[in-house]
């Protein structure tokens, strides 16, 4: 088998499908990727079983033939080598792979094709399309808020939930909850699943370029994405998501309106003061004056910074973590972010100022008891 591609095409490709491949594995032949040529397509998988990737790039070739090759080493060997046209030849009798670059020859030891785990296929699937940038903004929004404690089982992924009032994406580790909503993409039948946090990962990285449909089929234990020139099927979480609906309190009404971006940027100056297990930021609020105090007893460090805002409701002290509050307002694109609470103990929700047509961003966040002198 001989085929000719461009290193850089080849090695883009290979970088998303890596995604998958796992530090530490138990079978030998997940280290490496599955290269089929076949009329003139290279399809290249990865897999480490829970998740699959495989991608399609055109390439020139007489003849067609498979074999696995190191992923590791080939990744590389093109990272090594300037944009070209670089030659495959390989022998199929002895797995061996021979690289032809403008200036050199390369020789390394594939492993037999037929050893490589088969492509997963779903059955019994249901289906639904919706725009790739749809599915990107989703894992956006979300993917700081879930939780790593495995324990958790549930937490530790994306609840992907469609409705007949719209689309959800849901995330939450106990302490904070983001839900991302579309509004136009309505299903009749509810239905819903769990995606893992490695999943959504891989996911992120093949929706980098993507700009049309995504195609998804899903059953009771797998998920598949056609991507444009790539599939990805992954294992979904059996575990049931917590009614998340029931934790995002609706009476709300003291309402905290400041600008998201100096906001950041006081937290951040804040948060150097800050305890370092806590990450702790007092909130004092009045009509129209933020005062922001962090401080560290166990250093003695403290600082303090005024912003002004719009608030309509009680005067309030209440207690949050920096780190979690930076995250969120990161995620928010308005210039100015909305800060509903009820009272110093209970949860807060954090949105937009003005939310996007058709979307809906909400943020649900645990305040934090204050231990200042």
């Amino acid at each position: 088998m001989k085929f000719i591609v461009s290193t850089g095409t080849l090695l883009k490709q290979l970088q998303i499908i890596n995604g998958v491949i796992a530090s530490k594995v138990v079978i030998p032949i997940l280290e490496y990727f599955l290269f089929e040529v076949e009329d003139q397509k290279l399809r290249i998988v990865g897999t480490d079983i829970e998740i699959s990737i495989q991608g399609v790039i055109p390439v020139e070739a007489k003849e067609n033939g498979k074999i696995a090759v190191p992923a590791k080493m080939i990744i590389d060997i093109l990272k090594s080598l300037p944009e070209q046209p670089v030659t495959f030849t390989i022998n199929e009798a002895n797995n061996s792979i021979e690289l032809t670059s403008d200036n050199g020859k390369y020789k390394i030891t594939g492993e037999i094709a037929d050893d490589f785990p088969k492509f997963p296929v779903i059955v019994d699937a249901t289906e639904f399309v919706i725009p790739a940038k749809v599915l990107s903004n989703g894992i956006n929004a979300t993917h700081f808020a879930i939780s790593n404690d495995e324990l958790k089982a549930a937490l530790t992924g994306m609840f992907v939930e469609m409705t007949p009032e719209g689309l959800n994406f849901v995330a939450t580790d106990g302490n904070k909850l983001v839900k991302y909503s579309r509004k136009d993409l309505i299903s009749e039948e509810p239905s819903s699943f769990v995606l893992p946090r490695k999943a959504l990962n891989v996911l992120k990285s093949s929706l980098s370029d993507a700009e049309n449909d995504v195609e998804i089929l899903y059953n009771k234990t797998n998920a598949m994405f056609h991507i444009g020139d790539f599939t990805i099927v992954c294992r979904l979480i059996d575990e049931k998501f917590p009614d998340y609906q029931s934790a995002i309190p609706v009476d709300l009404p003291n309402k905290l309106l400041v600008n998201r971006l100096d906001l950041i940027n006081s937290l951040r100056r804040l948060q150097i003061f800050a305890n370092k297990t806590t990450f702790q930021i007092k909130f004092n609020i009045s009509a129209s004056e933020l005062q922001l105090t962090a401080q560290d007893l166990d250093y003695a460090n403290e600082a303090h910074e005024r912003l002004s805002c719009e608030y309509e409701g009680d005067e309030m002290e209440i207690g949050f973590s920096s780190r979690f509050l930076i995250e969120m307002l990161s995620t928010i694109d308005h210039d100015e972010a909305l800060i509903s609470l009820n009272m110093h103990n209970r949860p807060g929700t954090i949105t937009p100022a003005q939310q996007n047509e058709n979307e809906e961003l909400i943020m649900l966040l645990m305040p934090i008891v204050i231990k200042f002198s």
